[in-house]
């Protein structure tokens, strides 16, 4: 039987490195007041591009691709270790090759493209030469798609698309969006839309605004909307109808992966927390010396503790099974989980700052927003839960008397006692 809590020796090397290499030389790009995604910017260039050079030298980038795609193939339980580390930092996904949205798009590209839009769209989009967006989420409809309305319809020359998406991450700076729209309302539920590479100079694209999370110095968030957007009948992606099972492809490693960053976000948390507790000064000693602040330190490090781990055991069971519908109550639990554990450990880490806590001098509150953004983003927490207590009742459908089912105090006591009469008659006639 196989149950280990250790991390391979080598493999251990390799996250010994990067942790060292994102706090000295990745971290700091973010106080520089550029944008990660900004791919035409030279200053960013000039400061990414050495640095995505020497991960490449490590061999550790994209290391969720396989290697035909120039990636290591890892394992989610390697990628989640790998993730926890880079969730500090804002450029270090970028540095590393697996940043979002892009690895979602660049999967489902690999999975279901052309040759022809592996060589236009992937090749370019895996060297981060190109960005990307992915343009699913409409105004009316949240996270719905059932409720979506942007259509694509269909003749002898291609497609046309018109519709509003909301909040398609990075499209003032994407390439190109992969935009999921209705083909055959009248189809079954689950195949009622498809999804479409769309150069995002074509005419009719237009970036309405582009807004921004609360906090945020410059908005990323593209409110896009589609007026009689033509694009080519090759631009289709995957099959007509196959938008669902597409989409299922590119968030349930996606999710995996945020849950672990979320790990590493909370861990800077606890220890910036944990800092502030031993070095502020009170009258008698330091504010760590007061067990209301102690109970709020060993909340914080049971409640990290356990989610990574569950985490991580959901990795495993992905790795284990290669079928995310085998591990979706897991993956939707790690979904629902996440934003609370964040939430409530960085509102400690703010209250225990106390009024710095609260300022722009500290990035405390953008951890708030951030928890918040995660219970909404890839579907809000209230679907995710939903999932659970689906997927777990499964199990118990067929209860066979649902007057006195089986773990039912009288149905026990029936059973144990037809366990054990004949012992009872047994010992009766050997007295």
């Amino acid at each position: 039987m196989a149950w280990d809590f250790e991390t391979d020796p080598e493999f251990q090397k390799k996250l010994d490195w990067m942790e060292e290499f994102v706090r000295e030389k990745v971290e700091p790009l973010g106080l520089l007041g550029i944008h990660p995604y900004d791919v035409k910017n030279l200053r960013r260039n000039e400061l990414v591009r050495p640095l995505q050079q020497e991960v490449k030298d490590r061999g550790l980038w994209a290391c969720h691709l396989g290697p035909e795609l120039g990636g290591q193939g890892y394992g989610q339980v390697k990628l989640g270790l790998m993730n926890e580390i880079l969730g500090g930092a804002s450029f270090a996904p970028i540095v590393f090759g697996c940043q979002a949205p892009d690895t979602g798009n660049a999967e489902i590209i690999a999975h279901y493209g052309t040759p022809e839009q592996k060589t236009r769209y992937l090749a370019p989009l895996l060297a981060n030469e190109i960005v990307s967006a992915f343009s699913m989420t409409e105004p009316q409809g949240g996270s719905d798609p059932t409720s979506f309305i942007t259509t694509a319809t269909r003749d002898d020359e291609g497609w046309t698309i018109n519709g509003e998406k909301w909040f398609s991450t990075n499209g003032k700076w994407a390439e190109f969006l992969i935009v999921m729209a209705v083909t055959d309302p009248d189809a079954p539920r689950h195949e009622r839309m498809s999804m479409f590479i769309v150069p995002v100079d074509t005419p009719g694209v237009e970036i309405v605004r582009n807004v921004g999370v609360y906090g945020q110095e410059q908005g990323s968030e593209s409110y896009i909307r589609y007026t009689d957007v033509r694009v080519p009948a090759d631009h289709l992606l995957g099959e007509r109808g196959g938008a669902f099972a597409i989409s299922q492809t590119r968030l349930g490693g996606g999710r995996v992966h945020h849950a672990m960053r979320t790990v590493g976000n909370c861990r800077r948390l606890l220890d910036a927390m944990s800092r502030r507790a031993v070095s502020r000064k009170t009258r008698t000693g330091t504010i760590g010396d007061y067990q209301a602040v102690q109970m709020q330190i060993a909340d914080s490090y049971i409640e990290l503790e356990q989610f990574k781990l569950f985490v991580l055991k959901t990795a495993w069971m992905i790795d284990k099974h290669q079928d995310y519908r085998k591990v979706r109550k897991d993956i939707a639990a790690i979904k629902a989980l996440m934003p609370k554990v964040y939430r409530d450990i960085a509102q400690r880490c703010i209250h225990i700052h106390g009024s710095l806590g609260v300022s722009n001098e500290m990035p405390f509150v953008g951890s708030l927003i951030g928890a918040m953004v995660m219970g909404i983003a890839d579907g809000p927490t209230e679907v995710h839960k939903v999932t659970v207590a689906r997927q777990h009742l499964r199990q118990y459908r067929d209860v066979a008397d649902p007057i006195f089912p089986d773990y039912s105090l009288i149905e026990r006591r029936a059973r144990a006692q037809d366990m054990y009469d004949p012992v009872e008659e047994l010992v009766e006639a050997a007295e």
